[in-house]
This record gives structure tokens, sequence and C-alpha cells, in this order.
């Protein structure tokens, strides 16, 4: 085998399975890297408002203070709830962009291939 011909096997096998794997492994990596940090986000922001909910409780001498950690409960509950919506909504898009992404590395994959088979 001449020094062109394996050069030439070396590029096809770079271009056909390395490349593709390679970029295929960047965008898995780029995906649970923002996945983890969207997690703890939301981990950090829900377990802060829960203290502050638990600090809350800590004041209570009276009626009207009483009054005021439950109107506070309330509140928090309900900002909990949007919370969590636009979270599993961040989610669903990152999911999104990932599919759409792999597609294309997968599309663009089968192009290589068939560019290189002919």
């Amino acid at each position: 085998m001449s020094k062109a011909t394996t050069q030439q096997a070396t590029e096809q096998f770079e271009s056909m399975f390395v490349a593709p794997a390679r970029n295929f492994g960047a965008l898995n990596l780029d995906y649970t890297e923002k996945l983890v940090a969207a997690q703890f986000d939301a981990v950090r922001a829900l377990a802060d408002m829960g203290l502050a909910q638990a600090r809350g409780w800590l004041d209570v001498r009276d009626a009207d203070s009483l009054k005021s950690v439950v109107q506070s409960q309330q509140k928090a509950t309900q900002d909990m709830g949007e919370r969590l919506r636009g979270d599993a909504e961040k989610i669903m898009s990152l999911s999104q962009e990932y599919v759409q992404k792999s597609q294309k590395l997968a599309e663009d994959g089968v192009k290589a291939a068939t560019t290189a088979a002919k």
C-alpha cells in the first residue's frame, strides 16, 4: 500500500467516522452541561425559597406575624409553581434543540458517507 493510499484511507476514516463521532460527542457534552446547569439553578432557587420560608416561620410571635407568614407561604407556593413551569419549558427547549442538532449531524453523516461511497 502506497503512502498516498494510506493517507487517503486515513482521511476517509477521519471524515466518515472520527469527525462525526467527535461532533456528536461535543453535542452530547454541550447538552449535558446546559442540562446540569439548569438543574442546579432550579435546585438552588427552590432550596433558597424553602429556606426563606423556614426562616419566616421562626419570626412568628403573634397572630399578625402568623398571618404574614401564611400569606408569604402562599406567594412562595405560586412563585415555586411558576419557577417549575419555567424550568420545565427550559429543559424541553434544550431537549428539542438537542434533537434538531443530532438529526442534522446524522443527516450530514449520511451525506458524507454517500459522497465518499461515490
